[in-house]
């Protein structure tokens, strides 16, 4: 893309969004989910952090600021590297299939491009999971007029989730045939990242949502 996205204005990336391109889609829309998620811990930690009459969290929310800024530094880079991840599956497909030799090249390029455009969207799972889990631990301790942040952050991060989760599917569906271990092993990972996480961030919100 000529563009990086992440340098776009907001109407210019749905435009781009909404055209009949098949990138950005909706890898790029599940990693802008989790950022939104990541962003909004940092708001509330930022505004809790010199807050009076809270003082006892303020060493608390200085370490979740840093660690929800990484977050949303890595979530950001993964925007774009979700909107290219299937570049390198195109490419392979285009690659001469005349010869047996050339066809064995092909189809293995094929595959190590398909693991890749797996692999990406993984990323924007995990670094999703470990926002939830971080608004978790915020809970309800910061600054009482922000706490419906925390509710939001972490559902915007749950959307994150498990919208990446069906990118990583759908690049697993072409991997199952040619490597099964390495599949079953990806949905393995999955599966422990979605664990008890609807629960959870369900939890939250009610709790949130009764100190209203």
């Amino acid at each position: 893309m000529s563009d990086k996205l992440i340098d776009m204005k907001i109407t210019k990336f749905l435009d781009a969004l909404a055209s009949d391109s098949p990138a950005p889609g909706g890898g790029s829309a599940a990693a802008i989910a989790g950022v939104l998620g990541a962003a909004l811990g940092s708001m509330v930690s930022n505004i809790t952090i010199g807050k009076e009459g809270y003082e006892d969290v303020q060493d608390f929310f200085k370490e979740k600021l840093g660690q929800f800024e990484e977050l949303r530094a890595l979530l950001t880079e993964l925007i774009d590297k979700d909107a290219n991840a299937f570049s390198g599956v195109i490419k392979a497909m285009k690659l001469p299939k005349e010869t047996e030799e050339e066809k064995a090249i092909r189809s293995a390029e094929i595959l190590a491009n398909y693991k890749i455009a797996a692999e990406i969207p993984l990323e924007t799972c995990k670094a999703c999971r470990k926002v939830i889990d971080l608004h978790i631990e915020c809970g309800i301790k910061g600054f009482k007029f922000a706490l419906s942040d925390i509710a939001v952050g972490a559902l915007c991060a749950i959307t994150g989730l498990k919208s990446a989760v069906h990118n990583v599917e759908i690049n697993l569906g072409y991997i199952s045939g040619k490597d099964k271990d390495y599949a079953d092993a990806m949905e393995k990972e999955l599966e422990n990242l979605l664990k008890d996480v609807v629960s959870k961030v369900e939890k939250l919100d009610e709790e949130v949502r009764s100190t209203f």
